[in-house]
């Protein structure tokens, strides 16, 4: 049985990403916060046969006891999904150091610790699938959202780079590059903000997260074997 370490595993993408990879007879390792107290993410990721663990991305210690924790129950990781993220909005002028770091530490160290922690073992079997989750505005940019932009240009970056890096190793690293999706992220758009940027979409309309998971699971499996470093666009044709 194959392995995926999926990181925001218990909602948006990361949710459906879990939810396809059991499907498909994966074994899965949700990764999650835990910020909510209530214990229903956990019980619900065990409901769907995803076996779910708290980790902090920012937190060194954190990734590495997940991912130990993984590796004494299995023998390897087949593919990795750094899904976690969190954005901002606002003026880059109103937001402070401390905004600014914590953004910085989940979307884009968070992927560096949680693909360092896994890269031993990957490279130890000489195979493996790494997929960062990008966004558009990582390639476009967007105003009021500068931080977020910028963490998402470096991911992208980082997968081109690392693909170069470790495809001697039989691993491939490759993006996918979100545009407007119906997940919790884009839950503060007023329903005239939400139709002006469908307005955009060639398509019409946002993405459902079970689309994304779709293309995750493609480019974890054997059909995407001779495809590496690239950072795919998944914006129903968006033109801003």
């Amino acid at each position: 049985m194959k392995v995926a370490v999926i990181t925001g595993a218990s909602k948006g993408i990361g949710l459906a990403a879990s939810k396809a990879f059991i499907l498909q007879g994966w074994k899965v390792y949700g990764l999650y916060s835990g910020k909510t107290t209530s214990g229903q993410e956990e019980k619900y990721l065990l409901s769907l046969g995803v076996s779910p663990m708290i980790a902090d991305v920012e937190n060194p210690s954190s990734v590495e006891e997940a991912f130990r924790n993984t590796l004494s129950a299995e023998d390897r990781i087949d593919c990795l999904v750094n899904n976690a993220g969190i954005s901002h909005i606002g003026l880059l002028q109103d937001m402070s150091v401390e905004e600014w770091d914590h953004l910085m530490n989940v979307n884009l160290r968070g992927a560096f610790l949680c693909t360092r922690a896994v890269l031993k073992n990957m490279i130890h079997h000489r195979q493996g699938s790494i997929i960062n989750i990008s966004s558009m505005w990582g390639e476009k940019g967007a105003s009021t959202e500068v931080a977020y932009s910028a963490s998402k240009g470096g991911l992208s970056a980082f997968t081109k780079a690392l693909a170069k890096e470790v495809g001697p190793s039989g691993i491939r690293v490759n993006a996918i590059s979100c545009g407007a999706f119906e997940t919790s992220m884009n839950a503060f758009l007023r329903q005239e903000e939400k139709a002006d940027l469908e307005n955009t979409i060639a398509l019409g309309r946002f993405g459902e997260p079970s689309e994304a998971a779709d293309l995750i699971l493609y480019l974890a499996s054997e059909k995407a074997s001779y495809l590496t470093g690239v950072v795919i666009p998944l914006d129903g044709g968006i033109s801003l």
